[in-house]
């Protein structure tokens, strides 16, 4: 799994960087979330000397992952496989986790000491540890139990084997029964105008703002930003921006979006459109109705306030100076008597 494109508010519980890259080789998903090839997950080579697979059930064989649809109160029954490549016995530890995207939009899954609030509190091994002797294969039960109160919506998660610092796990996808709600915002949009030396010309701009997964769906989010003068006028879009990476519901995804030829028409509106993207557990993706928001900005050359200053500085100097020439002027000779009258 990699990232989509270019964070999400949560840091803890991070997969050292060797477990996260076979992370990634283990789980692919449909639409970027997560997921998995068919092949078990196992780690980068000389890493890890286990692999962990999907059991082979009711639910089928080979599966790259798991993904259950339960109703609040719901209970299923499921496995793990795990493989003891090594010449000695592997004891690892087993643990069901939250998922959650980091900062450089990948997925990953919380600690086993962080609070689980979804699929980590919901599902359970039989069995917080297991020993494979060498060369042999374990299947370790787990079970889903939704509680009665369990919110409608889609859930992400993982069940985890763990051994000295490395970790190697399967994605759950969760759906729980109800309405679903996916929705997105746009929450803090600034305008920033770098302006221009040229008072004729156009400038660059900087669009930043945080979309908001503030519905009960996994969504990414098509995103499209747009700034125009009064009245519409001077219209100018940012080049291609990728897909934002999936987000989980409460999640947030903080966006900077640079706009180049930016005419500084004194009032900049600077307008973000969201389309998003719902994608199902079979990977079939719904773009949903498109949701905008719109910020301004005061925008001016730079330069032409200088100018302004400059030119208002000629024409004091030049009324100054005019004052002074008529000040200077020599006066008439004086005269004296009283001037006679003609008769």
């Amino acid at each position: 799994m990699q990232p989509s494109r270019p964070r999400t508010t949560t840091t803890a519980g991070s997969l050292t960087r060797a477990a996260f890259a076979v992370f990634l080789t283990v789980l692919l998903t449909a639409g970027g979330v997560l997921g998995t090839g068919a092949r078990p997950a196992s780690a980068a080579d000389g890493e890890a000397s286990w692999t962990v697979a999907t059991a082979s059930n009711d639910f089928g064989s080979d599966r790259p992952n798991y993904s259950y649809t339960l109703d609040p109160g719901g209970r299923v029954e499921d496995g793990l496989v795990v493989a003891n490549h090594g010449a000695t016995p592997l004891r690892l530890s087993v643990y069901a986790a939250d998922a959650f995207t980091t900062e450089q939009g990948w997925l990953d899954l919380r600690g086993v000491n962080a609070k689980q609030t979804g699929v980590g509190a919901w599902v359970r091994a039989d069995r917080s540890g297991v020993t494979i002797p060498a060369g042999e294969t374990a299947e370790v039960p787990f079970t889903v139990a939704l509680p009665d109160d369990a919110a409608p919506g889609e859930y992400m998660g993982g069940i985890v084997t763990a051994a000295d610092g490395q970790r190697l796990g399967i994605r759950i996808r969760l759906r729980v029964g109800g309405e679903l709600k996916p929705a997105l915002s746009v929450e803090n949009l600034q305008v920033r105008y770098s302006g221009t030396p040229n008072p004729l010309g156009t400038g660059d701009a900087t669009v930043t703002y945080t979309i908001r997964n503030d519905g009960n769906g996994i969504l990414a989010a098509r995103q499209a930003v747009s700034l125009s003068g009064p009245f519409g006028h001077w219209d100018v879009r940012a080049e291609h921006i990728d897909d934002s990476p999936q987000l989980l519901p409460g999640e947030t995804w903080k966006v900077s979006v640079p706009v180049h030829g930016v005419t500084p028409a004194l009032r900049l509106t600077g307008t973000v459109t969201l389309v998003p993207l719902l994608t199902d557990a079979a990977g079939s993706v719904a773009p949903l109705a498109a949701v905008g928001s719109s910020a301004h900005a005061w925008t001016l050359p730079w330069a032409l306030p200088l100018v302004l200053v400059v030119v208002c500085g000629l024409f004091v100097a030049a009324l100054a100076a005019r004052r002074r020439r008529r000040t200077a002027l020599p006066q008439g000779p004086a005269r004296s008597g009283t001037p006679l009258t003609q008769e």
